[in-house]
């Protein structure tokens, strides 16, 4: 009997359409003969939509088509079961059963820990990381901070509210002046490059924080790292153990790695992209064997303090005059599940979302090992006189 794999992807989050593109990438690989593919859809709207129609590319051209010919469902547990369930008619009909969840989303309201936590809720077994560890991944502020209490190197930076800046942007702008120019302006909760600014003088500081504070109320100014070299690593394990992939250097057209290279430089058309699989890059980086082993070990630490699962990719950044590396930011769900990084040291695509499918089951059996509630009531000998008296009133 087939395991039933509900895929999950879309979201409300500028990252939509990168999604698609991962999500369908990782349905043509999983293993046919072992797995039975459900794909689950969360439109721009945030309703949920299934049907053998979004297996398609050319059906996301035109967002209309989900209303049209999609069914809307909702994940629910019934009688120790996951099921997909309509969500329109008098009777809310069971479509299909689930065993398990690989969550292919990225960005905010869904890669940040809120799609986890509502797996979480529900209790259904699911692929990568849980809550904490993809919220911490998602908030470059938060992250830093915490990697800089366990000495992993991180860029100067600093970081502000939008209301902070609306308020006082004179004590932030001189915060800004202090870091010195170049910096680069960032949405602190925002991946896949979208609202970030590389800025070479203090003349165009305003303009590229108001487009950050456009797509996020969290900012980060980081000190831009000169003589750049941007370098991937990615992580496969989870607390227990990890291994660390190739590095690539990647090849930006920009001064920073943009939305552009990494998904449109290639695409002749919206439906042809294949995300990060096609950004330009060179495997193995162009840096040293010493250097190199440096930035694996510092991946696994990463990883591990983050309390991460799955797969991820640790991107860095390297003054190559110094020789100096910083950690700029891991990607919880990365563009392509990073599969073209694990190719290069033998592994297929099928055989990492194999191992990433193991390591989910294992993670949730262990979990479920741990004592999460208690079998007694507490609520059976309580007296509750006065809240009795407070359910009496509600009856009234």
């Amino acid at each position: 009997m087939k395991i039933k794999i509900g895929v999950i992807f879309g979201g409300e989050t500028v990252e939509h359409e990168v999604s698609i593109i991962s999500a369908l990438q990782a349905i043509q690989n999983l293993d046919k003969d072992k797995y039975e593919i459900v794909p689950i859809y969360i439109s721009k709207s945030r309703i949920w939509y299934t049907g053998h129609m979004l297996l398609d590319m050319e059906f996301y051209k035109d967002f209309s088509n989900t209303e049209k010919f999609a069914t809307k469902v909702v994940l629910c547990k019934k009688d120790d079961k996951f099921y997909l369930q309509k969500t329109n008619g008098f009777f809310r009909k069971d479509i299909t059963d689930l065993d398990i969840i690989l969550p292919v989303v990225h960005g905010n309201n869904v890669e940040d820990g809120t799609l986890a936590g509502y797996l979480d809720t529900i209790g259904i077994p699911y692929v990568g990381s849980h809550v904490l560890g993809a919220a911490l991944g998602q908030d470059k502020v938060l992250m830093k901070q915490v990697m800089s209490s366990s000495n992993i190197p991180v860029v100067e930076y600093t970081w502000f509210y939008d209301t902070e800046y609306l308020e006082n942007s004179e004590k932030i702008l001189k915060d800004i002046k202090k870091l010195g120019y170049p910096v680069v302006v960032k949405p602190a909760t925002l991946g896949s490059s979208v609202g970030i600014t590389f800025v070479k003088s203090e003349e165009d500081i305003e303009e590229a924080l108001e487009t950050a504070i456009n797509y996020d109320n969290k900012i980060v100014v980081e000190k831009a790292v000169e003589n750049l070299v941007e370098v991937n690593a990615s992580v496969l394990g989870n607390y227990e153990y990890q291994k660390v992939s190739p590095l690539e250097e990647v090849m930006g057209l920009d001064e920073i790695l943009s939305f552009t290279d990494k998904y449109l430089s290639n695409s002749k058309t919206k439906g042809s992209s294949k995300g990060m699989a096609q950004t330009s890059r060179i495997v193995p980086a162009r840096i040293s064997k010493e250097l190199t082993e440096q930035i694996q070990e510092t991946s696994k630490k990463v990883f591990r303090l983050l309390n991460l699962s799955g797969v991820c990719r640790i991107d860095y950044l390297i003054d190559k005059k110094s020789n100096k590396f910083y950690v700029n930011e891991p990607n919880t769900i990365p563009g392509s599940l990073s599969f073209y990084l694990w190719k290069e040291c033998g592994m297929s695509y099928t055989e990492l979302l194999e191992e990433m499918i193991q390591i989910a089951i294992k993670d949730y059996k262990n979990k479920n090992k741990k004592t999460r509630s208690f079998e007694s009531n507490i609520l059976e000998g309580f007296n509750g006189s006065k809240g009795t008296k407070g359910l009496k009133g509600l009856k009234n």
